[in-house]
């Protein structure tokens, strides 16, 4: 491994009791279990915001930011204030910043990377190589196998290369396996074979020597084929000497659906291989309408998450996908779900937010 892993020694553990109902997946089925974790409680140290209570035990609190929220004094107070981490929701994906072959646009990743100056703020760069949100010219381009390879070093040398030493994080490859642990089919793979993968961290890391380098994809917080496969994946990286540094968990969870005490052992693993963990894409999705027992139980999920990744020490690191279930992705995507973030459709904190607290150990 190019760089070796942050140490961090956890402040906080789980407290109380846990009752598991399912494990989460992004397709919405579970596998049911009837585990219970039960963990000593802590005296909680006070904290004014969530990026108080995760920096009490070393770790970030972070969030994606929608570019056109950052005019609204609201989001941008909530934003600036409980973060230490930002993530760009969608302005650094390929489309938006290069959507023609040689054609950069990097205004509104500029906008960020101001905005996170400005409030003393770590950037999660999402992502370098992504077979979504991919303009028309790279995905349907016609490209041979070294056209392709010249065209994806391009790319990264010149986004990563733009913010070389001021980006923390990049994923430079995203969502690249099935549910079944296959590898995906897109332009990517299919041109170049699974090659596509290593070669992507060797020229982030030319680009950018001072990033870690993460492989981030969708439901593999539990174990399973998926996160199975992404486990050898990374293995085989290692063994080969590819510039790995971090495995990104989205955990995009239903509600009622998961397994705190799974999703912990499997944090765990990815630690012992010496990189960082990180759970990057965090919400909670639930059947609407919402009601206080849901946003009650919502909570209680928050925490055991957050309890999960503040008892493996390898793992550095949450990021909600988002703070206001104004701007969640969920209600477009799974119609009559939603409610799926900390704070409501009016920037007020729900009951998730007192479970982040509680999940870092804090009051």
């Amino acid at each position: 491994m190019r760089r070796a892993a942050i140490a961090v020694t956890a402040g906080a553990l789980l407290s109380g009791g846990l009752l598991v109902n399912a494990q989460a997946q992004e397709t919405g089925t579970a596998t049911a279990t009837d585990s219970t974790v039960e963990v000593a409680p802590e005296v909680a140290p006070e904290a004014a915001t969530l990026r108080e209570a995760a920096e009490a035990t070393g770790r970030f609190m972070g969030t994606a930011i929608a570019d056109g929220r950052l005019s609204d004094g609201t989001y941008t107070g909530i934003a600036s204030s409980e973060f230490s981490s930002v993530t760009a929701e969608n302005v650094m994906k390929w489309d938006a910043i290069q959507p023609s072959q040689g054609q950069y646009n990097f205004a509104a990743a500029d906008r960020l990377m101001d905005f996170a100056a400005a409030n003393d703020q770590q950037v999660w760069g999402h992502t370098l190589v992504w077979h979504s949100q991919l303009p028309s010219w790279v995905a349907n381009g016609g490209f041979n196998a070294d056209q392709l390879d010249q065209v994806i070093q391009d790319h990264i040398n010149n986004v990563a290369g733009r913010y070389a030493g001021e980006i923390a994080y990049w994923d430079v490859v995203n969502e690249v396996f099935n549910d079944d642990g296959s590898l995906r089919q897109s332009v990517f793979l299919n041109t170049l074979g699974e090659d596509y993968i290593a070669d992507a961290f060797h020229y982030a890391e030319a680009a950018d020597p001072s990033a870690k380098l993460c492989i981030n994809d969708y439901s593999t917080e539990h174990t399973g084929a998926k996160s199975d496969a992404l486990y050898q994946r990374v293995s085989q990286l290692l063994s080969e000497g590819v510039p790995i540094d971090c495995v990104g968990f989205q955990s995009h969870l239903i509600l009622d659906q998961y397994s705190a005490s799974d999703i912990q052992a499997n944090l765990q693993r990815f630690a012992d291989l010496g990189l960082e963990v990180v759970i990057t894409e965090l919400d909670v999705r639930m059947d609407m309408p919402a009601d206080q027992a849901k946003l009650d139980r919502q909570a209680q999920q928050y925490r055991d998450v957050i309890g999960a990744c503040v008892a493996v020490t390898g793992c550095t690191g949450v990021t909600v996908w988002g703070f206001g279930d104004a701007d969640s992705w969920v209600p477009g995507t799974f119609p009559g779900q939603g409610a799926a973030l900390p704070w409501d459709d009016n920037y007020q904190p729900k009951p998730a937010y007192t479970g982040i607290m509680e999940g870092f150990g804090a009051s």
